[in-house]
Formats: structure tokens, sequence, C-alpha cells
């Protein structure tokens, strides 16, 4: 089983990324299933209906999320609805949506857990037992199964790498937008990246232009994030994975930097 793996993609420029890039990787890599992150795919902060059909609509067959999953007012109606959009599992009893999905690729099937940090985050109950519950059932379907790990602190990503090494297939660590040069097979067959990194506007603070991010480092007050132009980093994992034993044989970080004047104009 391969699997090509995007981190957050930011907005309009984001999206148009994707959409350009995907058939020529699908060409180049052959994945069995496409999974990114979403959170900040809607004007950079949440997502919404039109935001996920047209990335379904480019190829991207799994959505996970974050800290921003409900940043959209729509997001709890889609959440309920849609079973390819990924929240944090570790998010409290009750709240809408899917904190897993077993999902078809090539001729086996992937388990896609979301799981957010909460070292430097919002509070949410504790991403190691709420794994470890789900393990069980989730093994009875298959061994393949991927944690993206919506984390600020790079300890507690790979915490929770080493605690399910040999367990899982693959961690991967998304949240700070930076990808990390650090890929590899832990020691018992795990695949782990500290972060992926992001599909969004290069020429930025995080995806999002520089002045707005600025002026509150500057003087503490609220300031409006949007959405950067210009060029496109383009940041993915490809991991491949053995379909039996769930346990991974190749990681392989893939960063590509597109030519784009798109904009985003904040409404979706």
């Amino acid at each position: 089983m391969k699997i090509l793996f995007f981190g957050d993609i930011i907005g309009r420029p984001g999206r148009h990324a994707i959409a350009t890039i995907l058939p020529r990787w699908q060409a180049a890599y052959s994945p069995d299933i496409i999974i990114a992150n979403g959170e900040n795919t809607a004007a950079g902060m949440g997502i919404t209906h039109t935001v996920a059909d047209e990335l379904f609509g480019a190829g991207i067959n799994v959505l996970t999320l974050g800290n921003h999953t409900f940043s959209k007012k729509e997001a709890e109606q889609l959440l309920v609805n849609e079973p390819r959009i990924i929240r944090p599992a570790n998010y409290p009893e009750g709240v809408p949506g899917f904190g897993y999905g077993i999902f078809k690729a090539g001729n086996k099937r992937l388990a896609v857990i979301n799981l957010l940090g909460r070292t430097f985050m919002e509070p949410a109950d504790d991403p190691f037992k709420v794994a470890a519950d789900l393990l069980p059932l989730i093994k009875s379907h298959t061994n393949c199964i991927l944690f993206d790990v919506h984390a600020e602190a790079t300890s507690e990503k790979a915490a929770i790498a080493w605690h399910f090494d040999g367990k899982i297939s693959a961690v991967v660590g998304t949240h700070t937008h930076v990808q990390t040069s650090d890929e590899r097979i832990l020691p018992q067959g795990t695949a782990f990246i500290t972060d992926v990194g992001m599909v969004g506007p290069q020429d930025s603070i995080l995806g999002m232009q520089k002045d707005g991010v600025l002026k509150k480092f500057l003087t503490r007050m609220p300031s409006r994030f949007e959405v950067a132009g210009g060029n496109v980093t383009i940041n993915a994992v490809v991991i491949e994975v053995n379909d039996e034993t769930g346990m991974a044989l190749n990681i392989t970080r893939i960063q590509e930097i597109m030519k784009s004047n798109i904009t985003d104009d904040g409404r979706k």
C-alpha cells in the first residue's frame, strides 16, 4: 500500500496547488490513497462544504482536521454527513463528526485517526488513551493504521510515535506548517515525521500575510490574519506499508515550489 499525505492546505492558493499538481504526482508516485490535512482550507481557517467538495473533486480521498475544525459555522453539519472528513478523535464525547475512518486503499483498507495535541494547545482529552482504546476495534478490520497528530510540540508528536511504534503503520505530524527533515522508520516498524509541512504560500508566515502576523507579535494587539499570495510550497510524504503486517517499508519526504499568482478573497 502506498499513501500520499499532504501537509496543511492553506486557503485558495493551497487548494489550487493541489488540483494542479495531483495529476502529475499520481502518475509519479502511484498512491493507493491520498490524504491531506484540511483544517486551514477555507480562507486559512476551518473547512466548508464548498471547499471539501473542491478537494474531493481534485482527487483527495480523505481530509483530516485539527484545532480549527469548527472555525466555520457550517462545519458541524458537514462533519455529521461526511465520513471522509476526520476530526480529532480526542475531542470530548458528543462532539459531531468522526474521529477515525477506515478507507479503501488499493485492494486493502487503511484506518486514519486524527489526534489533537495538548501541549500549548486548547484542552482536549488524552490522545494516548483515546488512540489506545480505538486500536483493538480498528485492528479487527485492518492492520494498516495512520495517525495524523495535529500538535504544536515536537516532543508530543515524537512521544506518540514512540509509544505506538510497532502497533501502527505511521505517525505524521501536522499543525506547525514547516516541513521537518526527520522522516524515518522507528525500530518496530512505524514510519514517523514530526511535521509534514504545508501546502501554502511560500512568501508568508505559516501561509499568512506577513504584516498581520508581525503586527500581533510587535504590538500584542488583535490582528486579522489573511492568506498570503505568491508561489506555493507543496509539502507531502509518501509512505509505503506492508499490506499484511501493517508495518512501514519506506517514508519519503517531498517538497516542491509551484509558481502561482492565486490569491484568497477570504470568502471560502
